[in-house]
C-alpha cells in the first residue's frame, strides 16, 4: 500500500487574502514504512511573507524569488502524488485546500486522492488533549530537535513517525506475520513430536551373554522371571 505524507509552508494563513505556497514536501511510505523516496521544492510565490509566517518558517523573501513558479513544478509535484493517498496534519483544512487554490490559479485539475488527516486522528485518539505536531511528537517521545523551524521536508518525516504510532505504534502486516510465523513454528514443533520415528537398541550377542551373567549375580533378579 503507497501513501504520501505531505506538507506544505505558506506565506500566510489564508489563501482567499493571497497568501501563497513557498514549500512543498512528500514522503512515501510503502505498507506505513518510508521508502527513502521523497519530493520538496521550494515556490517563488511573488509575494512577501507575513510577519507571522516568516517567524514559523524562517524562509525569506529574497531566497525564494529565483525560485520557479507553482505552475512550474506542478507536474512534477502531481506525478510524485499520483493517486496514492495523502497524509497530512490539517490537510483538510489547510494543506489540501490551499493546493487545490494554487492549481485552479494554474488552470490544472485539482486533487482528488483520499485524504487521511492526523490531526483528526489525533483528536479522535486523544480528546481534549493538545493535538499539534510538537505536542504529539512528545507525546510518542520523538526527537524534536531536526525542528529548528517550521520546514515542510522535516515536518513530513515527524510527520511520518507520528502517523505510524497514531495507527498502532507497529506495522500493522509485521504483527501479523510475526503472529503467524509463531503459530507455524508452534505448529512444526507439534508435527515434529508426532511423527518422531520409534528407536530400536539390539544388543550384540556379547552384550546380551555379560547382560545374563551380570543377572545371575542378583538373588531373586525380577529380571529372571522375563528371561
Amino acid at each position: 500500500m503507497r501513501e504520501i505524507v505531505l506538507d506544505i509552508e505558506t506565506t500566510g494563513l489564508e489563501y482567499n487574502l493571497g497568501h501563497k505556497i513557498i514549500e512543498i514536501a512528500c514522503l512515501e511510505l510503502l505498507n506505513f514504512i518510508p521508502t527513502g523516496e521523497t519530493y520538496q521544492t521550494f515556490v517563488n510565490p511573488q509575494r512577501e511573507s507575513s510577519t507571522s509566517a516568516f517567524e514559523q518558517h524562517g524562509i525569506s523573501d529574497e531566497f525564494l524569488k529565483d525560485k520557479k513558479l507553482f505552475n512550474e513544478i506542478a507536474p512534477d509535484f502531481l506525478n510524485f502524488l499520483k493517486d496514492s493517498p495523502i497524509i497530512a496534519h490539517n490537510g483538510k483544512d489547510f494543506d489540501i485546500p490551499f493546493i487545490n487554490h494554487e492549481l485552479k490559479l494554474s488552470n490544472l485539475n485539482i486533487i482528488k486522492n483520499p485524504i487521511i488527516d492526523t490531526l483528526s486522528l489525533a483528536r479522535e485518539k486523544f480528546p481534549g488533549s493538545p493535538a499539534n505536531l510538537d505536542a504529539l511528537c512528545r507525546r510518542y517521545d520523538i526527537d524534536l530537535s531536526i525542528r529548528k523551524k517550521h520546514s515542510a521536508l522535516v515536518d513530513t518525516k515527524l510527520l511520518a513517525k507520528v502517523y505510524l504510532e497514531l495507527k498502532g505504534g507497529q506495522q500493522p502486516n509485521l504483527i501479523l506475520d510475526t503472529k503467524k510465523e509463531k503459530k507455524e513454528n508452534e505448529t512444526l514443533k507439534v508435527i515434529k513430536k508426532n511423527v518422531l520415528e520409534n528407536r530400536e537398541f539390539k544388543l550384540s550377542d556379547e552384550e546380551e551373554k555379560e547382560h545374563k551373567e551380570f543377572i545371575k549375580k542378583i538373588k531373586n533378579s525380577v529380571w529372571e522371571e522375563y528371561s
